[in-house]
């Protein structure tokens, strides 16, 4: 998965972010959303039968026990928290690989998007069922604290029910309207059942992680670098099989003179998502029962979610009028956190902060005029 690697050069970010991690978490609930909401009512009827049968739910804000009942519609605005984890040992606690928020204005027909860095020093509150006391740590351990569960493996569910609390207070949104935990190992099925995707490789990149039959390089012992023969992806025209895919969003070029580094690869997942969700919401699926079912099902095994009462084919159809150009995807301004020359995470600027209260007074758009610099940028 995209794991960045901690060294001496870390304490040199630049003061912005991208959306490092969101390609694989817009695939796998947006191709779900667009998908569904390109089906027409008959459609639908079928595959609410089908489909609710395949996805995960779980009770992921603590509040199914006084009994959420499910809403007659959906209204906007919206805040959607999307978390995405890497399959681990169930023995062990899990980490939130990727944090994002889905915004919604009240129009329900076009959404911003922002990532909060795993690194972020927060202030995490305390949280009883976990017998976690609160204290200050990086953003991603709030999932590992809530999880602990006495005398049992621990529960991402929970785990997620924390997050969701610490999100709410770094970003001011007084409740979230729906939340997935996404597991990472169906990116790769999507794609495959999808019979591929069909993108332009902007420049030619060659693979550290995998030899030209996907087989994955041996680690070089003593770490630090791969043996054997490399992937390589040509610019122009490509069609990218699951493998190739979750491989190319992975590459970076630090070694190979491009200036933009990861911004590069947060670039190439942009790209990538486009084209997949394109793909995804293309006739090709969406009127070929077998491949749309087959790509459902891949989504489904993915995600568990919980749309407070409403389930995510509910939420595909109140989202049927947003479609992949009208996701305005935001990068937020930080600075890494130092002790000395010791990295210890990250920390927002003030103006993510008046990002923050422009999207809770439904003033966005008028904040992105003033800012276009927290406009995430394709090329």
């Amino acid at each position: 998965m995209l794991v960045s690697k901690a060294g001496s050069n870390r304490g040199k970010r630049s003061i912005w972010w991208g959306v490092p991690r969101w390609a694989r978490v817009c695939t796998i609930l947006g191709v779900v959303l667009m998908t569904l909401s390109g089906t027409s009512l008959l459609g639908y009827q079928a595959l609410v039968a089908r489909y609710e049968g395949a996805i995960g739910t779980a009770d992921l804000f603590g509040d199914e026990a006084a009994g959420a009942a499910k809403k007659s519609d959906i209204k906007g605005p919206l805040n959607i928290l999307l978390v995405g984890i890497d399959p681990r040992n169930p023995r062990t606690r899990p980490l939130s690989d990727s944090i994002m928020v889905l915004h919604v204005p009240d129009g329900l027909d076009r959404a911003y998007l922002f990532s909060l860095p795993r690194d972020l020093r927060v202030d995490i509150p305390a949280f009883p069922k976990a017998n976690y006391p609160g204290g200050n740590d990086r953003l991603n351990a709030a999932m590992s604290h809530g999880s602990a569960v006495s005398g049992q493996d621990p529960s991402a569910a929970q785990g997620f029910e924390l997050l969701a609390k610490t999100v709410q207070k770094v970003t001011g949104i007084e409740r979230f309207d729906a939340g997935a935990i996404i597991n990472f190992n169906g990116f790769q099925k999507i794609v495959d059942a999808m019979g591929g995707v069909d993108m332009y490789i902007e420049r030619d990149v060659t693979s550290e992680h995998r030899r030209p039959d996907g087989t994955m390089r041996q680690l070089k012992r003593g770490g630090g670098s791969y043996l054997g023969p490399q992937a390589v992806y040509k610019k122009g025209d490509a069609h990218l099989s699951g493998w190739q895919a979750l491989d190319y969003v992975r590459q970076r070029y630090p070694r190979n003179g491009v200036p933009d580094s990861d911004y590069g690869r947060q670039r190439h997942q942009q790209q990538f998502v486009k084209a997949m969700v394109g793909q995804a919401f293309s006739a090709d699926v969406v009127t070929n029962p077998l491949k749309l079912d087959r790509v459902l099902r891949a989504a489904g095994e993915s995600l568990i979610f919980n749309g407070r009462g409403n389930s995510v084919i509910d939420f595909g159809l109140a989202l049927k009028n947003i479609r992949p150009d009208s996701i305005e995807t935001i990068k937020l301004p930080g600075a890494p956190v130092l002790n000395g020359s010791k990295y210890q995470g990250e920390q927002f600027q003030p103006a993510a902060e008046d990002f923050f209260a422009a999207m809770r007074d439904e003033q966005i758009d008028a904040f992105i005029l003033e800012h276009p610099d927290f406009k995430q940028k394709n090329s």
